[in-house]
């Protein structure tokens, strides 16, 4: 805690209240939405497809406005974006509490996402240019301890309100990002915008996107990177129904200890983790690493040769492992990773980069699901585990093949053509 007061304390007042500021948008986020789920069940008694619809929709718009929200932020500054966000989420989770009706649901959902769409990207790239190019890969690892914990704060608050009613959860949540759009409003400074030429807005932003999608080398790294989004996911999806497997209905206490050990892994071990790679790794090796160690997470979850209570202790073991070593691997490529998204954006139009990278991430992840779905329904119990750790190891050897080759290095043509 002190190491990381420490390293706080050197950026710049800015940097600082972003870092503090993600922190309460997961502690509002995640005390919310793991019990949304079960909330629109059981407590409004809605039909599993209208739960389905509910959730899928917010998914479907923060991930398909990333790109939209990344543009806004270039073009009209990155605070108005994220007090945009902030207040949008501040309404969507009131709807939420109160909203019984289907449309008001699925309203609230779609504002939901559209706040994460807005806020996040922007929230990147304020944070790289606050912290310049000398201690982004710091200030990114720094903000991704905030990140974590509030992941690990939140459904533990959120529980502890569910004792009194899911309604009272909703209004916490929006009031932690009603307080969080105030606070940013008056204590955050508002960065200059880029010049901007005087043709209409449509052909500006336009061109921005064909920009970006003759960045061939960004391309090419957000492709490469995509395993390590599907891989981070399967905390939420293959884990819990590998939990579920070994526990039936008792699996829900097994998959609380995987969110403990996922964030607190990545709490406790993202500083000393990027300061190892900065010392012996360059960064895209360090992602190269990192990438290698989330396809090795999932070989403990490989059947073993046990049953009864000693195969579910050892399932228990293994799915904490595999919780662990996904966050070490990600803690450890995740500096690097933004770090060098806007080197490959030539440091101009970061939030529009940030956004397509997370839209290209988005679709991965959707579609990674779709195939770790049908993996499980095949029924051959070692085929996920061995599926999944493959992904990671490619993934590392195309980005190991990347960076060999040349392909990282940012395009002059194509920063000249950001400026």
């Amino acid at each position: 805690m002190k190491r990381l007061t420490a390293q706080v304390a050197a950026f710049t007042p800015g940097a600082r209240l972003l870092m503090a500021n993600q922190f309460a948008i997961n502690l509002g986020f995640y005390m919310l939405m793991p019990y949304l789920a079960d909330h629109l069940a059981h407590g409004l008694g809605l039909a599993a497809w209208a739960v389905g619809l509910v959730l899928g929709v917010r998914n479907l718009s923060q991930q398909g406005m990333f790109l939209v929200g990344g543009t806004l932020a270039d073009r009209f500054g990155c605070k108005p974006m994220i007090l945009a966000g902030c207040a949008l989420r501040t309404v969507a989770f009131v709807l939420l509490g109160l909203g019984s009706s289907l449309p008001a649901l699925v309203a609230a959902s779609a504002l939901t996402g559209l706040a994460g769409a807005l806020f996040n990207p922007a929230v990147r790239a304020y944070l790289a240019a606050e912290a310049g190019e000398e201690q982004r890969v710091a200030a990114f690892a720094a903000f991704n301890v905030f990140y974590q914990a509030g992941i690990f704060v939140g459904p533990l608050a959120g529980l502890a309100l569910l004792a009194w009613d899911f309604r009272l959860v909703c209004a916490v949540s929006a009031a932690i990002f009603g307080v969080l759009a105030l606070l940013q409003a008056r204590a955050l400074p508002s960065r200059p915008l880029a010049a901007r030429g005087a043709e209409p807005a449509w052909r500006a932003v336009a061109g921005d996107w064909r920009a970006i999608a003759a960045n061939r080398p960004f391309l090419l790294f957000a492709t490469a990177m995509t395993g390590s989004y599907v891989l981070a996911f399967q905390v939420y999806l293959a884990l819990p129904m590998r939990a579920r497997e070994l526990f039936g209905d008792r699996a829900g206490l097994v998959t609380g200890v995987v969110f403990a050990v996922s964030a607190l892994a990545g709490v406790t071990g993202q500083l000393r983790l990027t300061r190892w790679a900065k010392r012996h790794l360059p960064g895209a090796r360090a992602i190269v690493w990192g990438l290698a160690l989330m396809g090795a997470a999932f070989l403990p979850l490989l059947p073993g040769p046990y049953g009864g209570t000693a195969g579910r202790a050892a399932g228990v073991v293994a799915l904490a492992a595999c919780a662990a070593l996904l966050a070490w691997g990600g803690a450890l490529l995740y500096p690097f990773e933004m770090d060098t998204v806007v080197r490959l954006a030539g440091e101009q139009r970061v939030a529009t980069h940030y956004g397509a990278y997370n839209t290209v991430s988005g679709v991965a992840i959707s579609l990674g699901n779709l195939a770790v779905g049908a993996l499980f329904d095949a029924g051959v119990a070692w085929l996920p585990w061995l599926t999944l750790a493959a992904t990671g190891l490619l993934c590392a050897a195309a980005m190991a093949g990347l960076h060999r080759g040349g392909h990282l290095t940012p395009r002059p043509a194509v920063v000249a053509a950001a400026g």
